[in-house]
């Protein structure tokens, strides 16, 4: 079972991208962010032709969460953190083949020290406690998204300037990673690639993609239950070079026998 993760950043704007990669990529199962669309303008329609079942949760302009899976049955659908009063449509998970697909946009935080920093904060720490849990009656689960978070320094074009002390890689919000991971989540990547300097996500300005000047902040975790079939995993960068492109590009893990 192929497993993905992609911010479209604006499903309106990159339908004709994801259509594309769904027919050349052929994933099994997609959790994608930033779809940027209320549910009444969600195109189920468009990938059911595809062979691909949707399940979402969005809201106008901004966030919006949604799992696709080919030619299998979507189960036990939960949107939102629960006890965790959120508006903003980031969360929403799904079982999929016996896995459990927890798809995550997580907070930006804007800046370190603001109010949009606290928040991320306390919504990693109420993931956390709702993992705790779900993990439980899951172990075979998966948890992925644009976590905006690079585990460290390999993931990263420059750590002088991406430090503990900057949105995205500060003390606390890696810590906060390490806090989930410390539940059994495993680096999908990293269990296939030690490297430096392989990124998922390049700013639009100052031709970030052009000169690589990026960050790994995609990722797919996948569980203690799942570790030993995580035979692949990676990052397709073609589709970041398409016109118009999002500014993420989809990471992937493949889940064997």
């Amino acid at each position: 079972m192929k497993i993905a993760s992609w911010n479209v950043n604006s499903l309106n704007v990159r339908l004709p991208h994801l259509e594309q990669w769904l027919r050349d990529a052929q994933p099994d199962v997609v959790g994608i962010q930033e779809t940027k669309l209320s549910d009444d303008k969600f195109p189920d329609a468009a990938l059911a032709g595809l062979g691909y079942r949707s399940v979402f949760s969005g809201q106008k302009t901004y966030n919006g969460v949604a799992i696709l899976a080919r030619d299998r049955a979507i189960d036990d659908v939960q949107a939102g953190i629960p006890g965790f009063d959120d508006e903003q449509k980031r969360v929403i998970a799904a079982t999929v083949d016996g896995v459990r697909v927890v798809n995550l946009y997580v907070v930006n935080g804007q800046d370190v020290g603001t109010d949009k920093y606290a928040y991320k904060l306390r919504w990693l720490d109420a993931v956390h406690d709702w993992l705790a849990e779900e993990i439980k009656a899951h172990p075979r689960m998966v948890v992925l998204g644009d976590f905006n978070i690079a585990p460290d320094d390999r993931d990263v074009h420059d750590p002088a300037v991406w430090n503990d002390t900057h949105i995205l890689t500060s003390t606390d919000e890696r810590a906060a990673l390490q806090r989930l991971q410390a539940l059994g989540l495993h680096d999908g990547f990293r269990l296939h690639h030690d490297a430096a300097g392989i990124f998922s996500w390049w700013d639009y300005r100052q031709a970030g993609f052009r000169r690589d000047l990026g960050l790994r902040i995609d990722l797919t975790l996948v569980s203690d239950a799942l570790r030993p079939h995580a035979i692949e995993a990676g990052i397709d960068r073609e589709p970041r070079t398409w016109e118009r492109p999002s500014d993420h590009a989809p990471a992937w893990v493949t889940l064997g026998a």
